[in-house]
C-alpha cells in the first residue's frame, strides 16, 4: 500500500525536506497535500517545480480540511498555535498525525493532547533515528553516573530557530531526569549570570546557541571529578528528521488510536528486524 501523505509548512526549509524524503522512498508512500498559511505568496505553486523538478500535480493550498480526506496521515513541522488547528481537523477526519513542532507551551501541549485524543498520534522533539539512540545513552550514562557528576546540556542552532532550548535538548534533560527519578523542569537551570554561588550538583543546565546556518548540535556533558564524558549528536542535514519523519507517518497509519513517539516507531522495528 502507497501511504498518502500531506505536509504542512509545505513551503518551508523542514517541508521541502519532507518533499524530498516522500520522493526518495519509491512505491512506499506519496505526496499527496502540501499545506501553507493563508497569507502565503507560493499558494498555487506546484510542489514538483518548486523543489526544482518537473511538475507533480501537488498544488500548495491553505485549506486542510478540503484535501484531509485524500490523505492516510499528516506531518506537521510549523509552530504550536498552526499545530494546534491542524490537529483539530485531523480529529475532525479520523486523520493520523505526525508532530515535530516544538515550542508549545503547558496549556498548549495539554491543549494538543485533547484534540487528538481519538486518533493515531506520533510527537517527538526529534525524529532522527541518531537523535533518539541518543536519549537511549543519555538516560544510561545518567543512571550510571547518578550524584557523582554535574550535567550541563548544550544545543546549538541556527539563527532562525524561535524557541529555546530546542525540544531536543529539553527530551535529553527528560531522559536524565527519569533516569534519576525525578522531574526534569523542577531541576533545570536555564543558563547562568552573575554571583549563582556553588551549584548545586541535583541541578541540570540548559544552555542555547543561535547562530549561522546549523541544523542542530546537541551535547550532554557529565562533569566529575577528574573527569569528563560528553555525548554528542550533530545533525549536518534537515534529511535524517524528514525521513524519520515519513518513516513514523507510514508506520502509524497501521496503529490503533492513541499516543506513539519516534521510540515506539524505533522499537517495534527493531523487533521485526
Amino acid at each position: 500500500m502507497t501511504v498518502r501523505i500531506g505536509i504542512t509548512g509545505a513551503a518551508g526549509r523542514m517541508g521541502r525536506m519532507l518533499a524530498s524524503a516522500i520522493a526518495e522512498s519509491g512505491d512506499a508512500c506519496q505526496l499527496v497535500a502540501a499545506i501553507e498559511r493563508p497569507e502565503s505568496s507560493l499558494l498555487g505553486a506546484d510542489m514538483g517545480e518548486l523543489m526544482g523538478g518537473d511538475p507533480s500535480g501537488t498544488l500548495i493550498t491553505s485549506d486542510l480540511t478540503a484535501i484531509a480526506d485524500q490523505l492516510d496521515v499528516l506531518i506537521d513541522f510549523t509552530v504550536p498555535e498552526a499545530t494546534l488547528q491542524h490537529a483539530g481537523i485531523c480529529a475532525a477526519k479520523d486523520l493520523p498525525m505526525v508532530v515535530g513542532t516544538t515550542g508549545f507551551t503547558d496549556t498548549q501541549a495539554d491543549a494538543l493532547a485533547a484534540a487528538v485524543a481519538s486518533v493515531p498520534f506520533c510527537q517527538s522533539s526529534n525524529f532522527a533515528p541518531g537523535v533518539n539512540l541518543t536519549f537511549r545513552l543519555v538516560e544510561a550514562a545518567a543512571k550510571a553516573l547518578a550524584g557523582t557528576v554535574d550535567i550541563e546540556i548544550i544545543e546549538t542552532h541556527h539563527r532562525h530557530k524561535i524557541d529555546a532550548p530546542s525540544g531536543t535538548a529539553l527530551s535529553l534533560g527528560d531522559a536524565v531526569a527519569s533516569a534519576l527519578g525525578q522531574d526534569a523542569t523542577a531541576l533545570a537551570v536555564h543558563g547562568r549570570e552573575g554571583r549563582t554561588g556553588a551549584r548545586d550538583r541535583k541541578s541540570i543546565g540548559f544552555h542555547a546557541v543561535r547562530g549561522g546556518d546549523v541544523v542542530g548540535d546537541h551535547t550532554v556533558i557529565f562533569a566529575g571529578d577528574g573527569e569528563r564524558l560528553e555525548i554528542t549528536h550533530r545533525a549536518s542535514s534537515r534529511m535524517a528528521f524528514a525521513q524519520g519523519a515519513v518513516r513514523a507517518g507510514c508506520w502509524l497509519v497501521q496503529q490503533a488510536p492513541g499516543r506513539y513517539s519516534m521510540q515506539d516507531v524505533l522499537a517495534e522495528q527493531e523487533i521485526e528486524s
